[in-house]
């Protein structure tokens, strides 16, 4: 029953700071709008400059072909050579494109162009992605000329891609943005309550009560669980409605992986609200274990790009375990067999955070 009061407290106190139910709220749907459109990996309009220095009518059909994709932008078509590195140094373009006539003619019946690929290579993911784009379409305009002179080749790839067909990258982001949105609310609102106390000078009325550490501290936890089911809900229900992204597995396995992973960042962020002694100090904590978060995740990049010496770190990191089951549940429906070892993973960290956390909340009332 003095939990029941404690955590009733801590729900009015978070209802009359005003400014915060935004914070809470709205803000979530805003973000998670706003993230879902930016970081997307999809790479189209490439700026690029072409320069057709050839007479062979191949060149032509090819420049069509880039011009009427989506995939490039052609902010120029010149029939004259230049000082290419010029123009990439101006950074008007990411790519050059040049046409030239082989110097020596093949006696085959096709006969193509030297093409030549210019590449800005400051945004290395942009140029890698634009220079594959370009060797698709090469390829694709020589197989379909081949296919016009009677000839083919005797194996041809035709990959079928399960799970995200459009290869759509918004449906691989949506759902870790979800994760994220949970990560970054819970650990920053749980970071300030214990230093808000102290600040506030209340800290010694919950010390003098009745009240235990143990429910102190679940006092303190269970408000911010319970907004934090609520931020998964809205999440789950913006990226289904908003963005399309199907939902193939079981919502209640969601929530499984949710209710988990709670106790684990309440529990660090608590233990942060513990060490830092003002709001200020909590913040910077928080943000700088957000950032640590979010890069050993693989929500941007694969984990296994990491480097085995710090792997370590990706391994355990709650947020990376939670991204995966919520990406393996939204896009490939799958059941609980499937991902139960990285809930275990989820769960053995969230009860070392825990017994920790609570360790240390412990000591902490004791002074």
């Amino acid at each position: 029953m003095r939990l029941f009061y404690l955590v009733k407290k801590e729900f009015i106190e978070i209802i009359r700071q005003r400014e915060m139910l935004p914070l809470i709220l709205i803000a979530p749907i805003l973000q998670i709008i706003v993230l879902g459109y930016v970081v997307k990996t999809d790479i189209t309009n490439i700026p690029v400059e072409i320069v057709n220095l050839s007479n062979n009518k191949s060149a032509v059909k090819i420049i069509n072909r880039i011009n009427n994709t989506p995939l490039f932008n052609v902010r120029e078509i010149s029939t004259r050579d230049k000082d290419h590195m010029e123009t990439l140094k101006r950074g008007k373009v990411k790519a050059i494109i040049v046409f030239r006539d082989p110097l020596s003619k093949s006696k085959n019946a096709l006969h193509y162009p030297e093409i030549q690929v210019l590449m800005d290579g400051v945004d290395s993911n942009t140029s890698a992605i634009a220079a594959g784009y370009f060797n698709g379409i090469i390829k694709k305009f020589i197989l379909d000329d081949m296919e016009k002179q009677g000839m083919a080749l005797p194996v041809k790839s035709k990959p079928l891609i399960r799970f995200n067909p459009e290869l759509e990258s918004i449906n691989y982001m949506g759902p870790g943005i979800v994760a994220l949105l949970l990560t970054i609310l819970a650990l920053f609102l749980t970071s300030v309550s214990i230093v808000r106390e102290k600040e506030q000078q209340t800290m010694d009325t919950l010390l003098i009560s009745r009240l235990t550490p143990v429910e102190i501290y679940m006092g303190k936890a269970l408000p911010m669980a319970v907004i934090g089911l609520i931020q998964t809900c809205l999440g789950i229900a913006i990226v289904m409605l908003w963005f399309r992204i199907p939902l193939r597995g079981n919502p209640l396995y969601l929530f499984l992986a949710a209710l988990i992973f709670l106790p684990a960042v309440l529990s660090y962020a608590l233990l942060i609200s513990t060490i830092a002694s003002t709001q200020q100090q909590a913040l910077f904590f928080s943000w700088f274990s957000m950032i640590t978060f979010i890069l050993l995740s693989g929500l941007f990049t694969p984990v296994e790009n990491i480097k085995p010496g710090i792997r370590f770190l990706a391994d355990i990191n709650p947020v990376r375990y939670l991204i995966k089951i919520i990406r393996e549940i939204f896009l490939k429906g799958n059941g609980i067999e499937y991902f139960y070892k990285d809930l275990l993973a989820l769960l053995l960290i969230t009860l070392v955070i825990l017994t920790i956390s609570t360790l240390n909340f412990k000591r902490f009332i004791s002074k």
